[in-house]
Order: structure tokens, then C-alpha cells, then sequence
């Protein structure tokens, strides 16, 4: 079957080139291959099964509607199954925000509910620009994936998402947070930044492809008050982070905002394809027939979908994820002592990340700045010598490591706090000892080096206990490999 795949499909598959594997049975978070082994999957459909694999809420409320007769597919007819399932997703909802709020139904991806989310307010507001964060990512359709950090579209205005670690003002913390939202500021109010009108701000509480990199939350209400100021509407992109993976039931609710767009899919289908645009009513200016879909209706998928939300509402999963994520981010930062290779330990809930650093391989030192055409070199007081005019001492620089000339500017005050450089191929063999060890990972971040961890809320104490036991035991046998490999000898598992 694996060779049959590679012959038949195409060059863009992505997860069947890292995870050959050939899943038949399932259930809850353990997946059997047809080799007979088993896996623990902290993949989770990247982050669709919030349930895990064929939980049974999920299997009773498919069987119901096969059973009952009722139609499987009805466009965006009114249905008992759909009435059931908007009602329960908007009993989920912060208050605030379902008291005023309207429901489209979209095709089946979150990428389709992106796109509408980017149709809905370009026609509301009547402006064509769009702010949006390098990292983040929201689908793979066009629209979508101008609003993506790999895009380059004229009408889209790249901000700068804050992170800790590799922060790109090299402070990190608070402070990067605030450069950041400054930074925002002063593009948007400056007549002469070149940024188009923005009909909206699209953001994800948590950047999950970008990295597993949660936005601080004084941030996040920063850009709220930003764009609430600005008549700017703020789409928050919740397909990865809903539905309690972060701790909560929305990722908005940390910091207390109300968007005036959610974007949601993957969880809300209950592992079935669902996804909608919830918005406030304000925005609901487009015509009948202005984005529709043929596979809007999915009863099937609506009907997962609201036993899944119930089933996390009732049990309080969100809590529970909030509870264990922060156990096992302890487990992962004790893990990070013995591993020097694991350069940061991040996420909120269940959605945790390690980033994979090159020791080997030294950080470039920054270039020297020469600002001798901007600010006029440093004054001295004359020295008398009878040799020639008045002469200013030799400027020495504080950290001669980092040069191997004289300075002649004034040095800057910026602590040089750069990270060792991303390792991506030992995070390919991390990802590869965690399959061999029976635990699927996935990977993502900016160059494909952050270790991403996605487990079901239902996860278990003992299987959290195991995740981090396999994975241990994974990053030493990449290492080992690792630094056989870039020493010039064969891996031991070398063919």
C-alpha cells in the first residue's frame, strides 16, 4: 500500500512521506498499524480529534442519524441535526460575543472559513487591505494563504507576531510584546507607511504551524484596542487552538477579547469536516448567495460536531487540558536539562512544542553598522601631538568577540540574545526515533525544528507519562545519530 501511494499520489503529500505507516484500527489516542503495531498519536489530525480516534459520544451521534433516515446531505437547509448543533456551539461562545453573533456554514476545510471570513469583511467595510503576522498560517486556498507567512501579496501588511525565543526585535518578553503593538501602531497611524486600508486583522491566539508559539496576552488585548480604536475588524483564527486545546474553551478567552470574527473548523466537526464563520451581526451586509458551498450541510459532521462540544462542555476537558498541558510542560523543561540540542520548551494546554537548536553550528555574528552617514563619530578632547594635528583616541569596542576590526560608530545597546540556529534535520530524526518507539509527532515552526505535540484531551495520566518517556528516550537516539552523522562517520542505523 505505502508503494502504491507513492506511485499513484502526488509530490505534495505531507504526512504520509514522515509517518509511513498504515493505520487500520483505532481508538482514543492509540492507532494500530497493518504491521500490527501500535502507536501513541500526539498528532491527533493535527488537532481535529479532540476526542481522540472513534471516541464513542462521537460513534453514538453518527449512528443516530444513519439510523433515524434523515437526509445526509441538504445544502444549508434547516435540519433537527444542524438546529442541535448551532445551539450547542453557540452555548460554547463567550457571552458577549453569542448575544450578537451570526453563523455562516462554509465548505468543509477551515481554510474555506477563512476565506469567507476575508469575503465577509472586505464586503463590510468596503477596503481591500489586510494586517496579518509573519508565521502565522490559515490554509492552503488562495486567500488564505495570502494571509499566511510565506505569501507575498501586496495587499496584505506583514506584522511582527511576538515570541520569546527567536524575537525579532532580540529582547523577547514583555517589552518585545510592547515593540511589537508599537510597531503596529505607528505603520497604521503614519500617512506614509504605504499600508493599504485594512478591512481586518487576522490573527491565532496560538501560532500552531508557525511554531506552537502562544501570543502574550496583554498583547492580544493590545491589538484588540488597536483595532477596536481604528474601526479595524479583528478575525481570530481558532481552527487549531478551539474547543478547549488551549486550556480554555476559545483561546480568546486567556486574554478576555472579543473578536468581532472567530474562525473554526477541525475540532467542531467531532474528526468529521465541518467549518463556519461566527461574526457579529454588524458585519452580516452580504447578499444571499454571496459565499456558499455545496458540502455546507454535512449532518453527519454536525452531529459529531455537537456531541464533541457537549462532551467538552460537560466534562470540563478544557480545564483538564489546562491542568495536564501545564504538567507535562514541566515534564518537557525537566526533559530540556539533559538535552542541551532542545533550545526552548513552549505552549498552552495541550499543544506543546520543543524547538530543536544546532550546537554545532555557530549563530553568524550580526554586521557591522556603520553609522558614520547617520550620526557623526564621537567627540573627543584634542590630544597634543607634535607630530601632527589634534587626534581622537581609538574608539574600543565592549565585546571584541563579535569584531575583528575597530569601530569607529557608537555601539548600540541592544543585548545580542539570538538563539543557536534552528536544527531541522535532527528534529526529522526525533520525529522518526518517536515513530519507531510507537509515538507520532508532528513538526512544524519556521524551519520545520520545533517537535509539536498535539495530544487528545482525553489523554490519560499514564499515556502523558508515556509521551514523555518515548520521547526522551527518541531525542537521545537522535542526538547520538546526529552527532555521528555530522562527525563524518555512519550512523549506527545507517544503511
Amino acid at each position: 500500500m505505502l508503494r502504491r501511494q507513492s506511485a499513484r499520489e502526488s509530490a505534495a503529500r505531507t504526512y504520509a512521506r514522515a509517518l509511513p505507516i498504515v493505520p487500520v484500527r483505532a481508538r482514543g489516542m492509540t492507532i494500530e498499524g497493518a504491521d500490527g503495531q501500535r502507536y501513541l498519536d500526539c498528532l491527533s489530525g493535527a488537532g481535529t480529534l479532540a476526542l481522540g480516534h472513534n471516541h464513542p459520544v462521537v460513534l453514538e451521534a453518527i449512528r443516530s442519524v444513519l439510523d433515524s433516515g434523515a437526509p445526509l446531505h441538504v445544502l444549508d437547509l434547516a435540519t433537527p441535526v444542524k438546529d442541535a448543533f448551532t445551539t450547542e456551539l453557540f452555548r460554547t461562545l463567550p457571552p458577549a460575543f453569542a448575544d450578537r453573533a451570526r453563523i455562516q456554514f462554509c465548505g468543509p476545510a477551515g481554510t474555506d472559513a477563512v476565506e469567507a471570513a476575508l469575503k465577509l469583511v472586505r464586503t463590510a467595510t468596503g477596503r481591500e487591505g489586510l494586517l496579518a503576522f509573519t508565521g502565522a498560517y490559515h490554509g492552503m486556498t488562495a486567500g488564505a494563504l495570502e494571509a499566511s507567512g510565506g505569501a507575498r501579496d501586496v495587499r496584505v501588511t506583514r506584522l511582527p507576531y511576538p515570541q520569546d525565543y527567536r524575537c525579532p526585535f532580540g529582547i523577547g518578553g514583555p517589552d518585545g510584546a510592547e515593540l511589537a503593538a508599537r510597531w503596529t501602531e505607528n505603520l497604521l497611524d503614519d500617512s506614509k507607511s504605504g499600508v493599504p486600508d485594512p478591512a481586518a486583522m487576522i490573527l491565532e491566539p496560538v501560532q500552531g504551524e508557525g511554531g506552537v508559539l502562544p501570543a502574550p496576552d496583554a498583547w492580544l488585548r493590545r491589538m484588540r484596542d488597536i483595532t477596536a480604536a481604528r474601526g479595524i475588524p479583528l478575525i481570530a483564527d481558532e481552527v487549531q487552538t478551539g474547543v478547549g486545546r488551549t486550556g480554555a474553551f476559545w483561546a480568546v478567552e486567556h486574554s478576555g477579547i472579543v473578536p468581532d470574527v472567530l474562525v473554526l473548523s477541525k475540532a467542531i466537526g467531532g474528526s468529521l469536516p465541518l467549518a463556519v464563520v461566527v461574526y457579529h451581526d454588524d458585519l452580516d451586509v452580504w447578499p444571499p448567495g454571496a459565499h456558499a458551498g455545496t458540502f455546507r450541510g454535512n449532518q453527519l459532521a454536525m452531529a459529531a460536531g455537537a456531541a464533541t462540544l457537549a462532551y467538552v462542555r460537560e466534562n470540563r476537558l478544557a480545564e483538564r487540558a489546562a491542568t495536564l498541558g501545564a504538567r507535562m510542560l514541566t515534564g518537557l523543561r525537566s526533559l530540556a536539562v539533559d538535552h542541551p540540542c532542545v533550545g526552548d520548551v513552549r505552549g498552552r494546554g495541550l499543544m506543546l512544542g520543543l524547538e530543536l537548536v544546532d550546537l554545532e553550528r555557530a549563530q553568524p555574528a550580526p554586521p557591522t553598522r556603520h553609522l558614520d552617514s547617520l550620526t557623526p563619530p564621537p567627540t573627543y578632547g584634542p590630544t597634543t601631538d607634535p607630530a601632527g594635528p589634534p587626534k581622537a583616541p581609538q574608539y574600543q569596542h565592549p565585546h571584541p568577540h563579535r569584531h575583528n576590526h575597530p569601530q569607529r560608530h557608537q555601539p548600540h545597546s541592544l543585548p545580542d540574545t539570538r538563539p543557536h540556529p534552528p536544527a531541522p534535520e535532527l528534529a526529522a530524526a526525533v520525529q522518526r526515533e518517536c515513530l519507531r518507539r510507537g509515538l507520532i509527532v508532528e513538526l512544524g515552526g519556521r524551519h520545520s525544528s520545533v517537535v509539536r505535540l498535539l495530544p487528545p484531551l482525553t489523554i490519560t495520566d499514564e499515556q502523558a507519562t508515556a509521551v514523555l518517556d518515548r520521547l526522551a528516550d527518541a531525542l537521545t537516539a537522535a542526538e547520538r545519530s546526529h552527532r555521528r552523522t555530522t562527525d563524518g562517520r555512519l550512523a549506527p542505523d545507517h544503511p
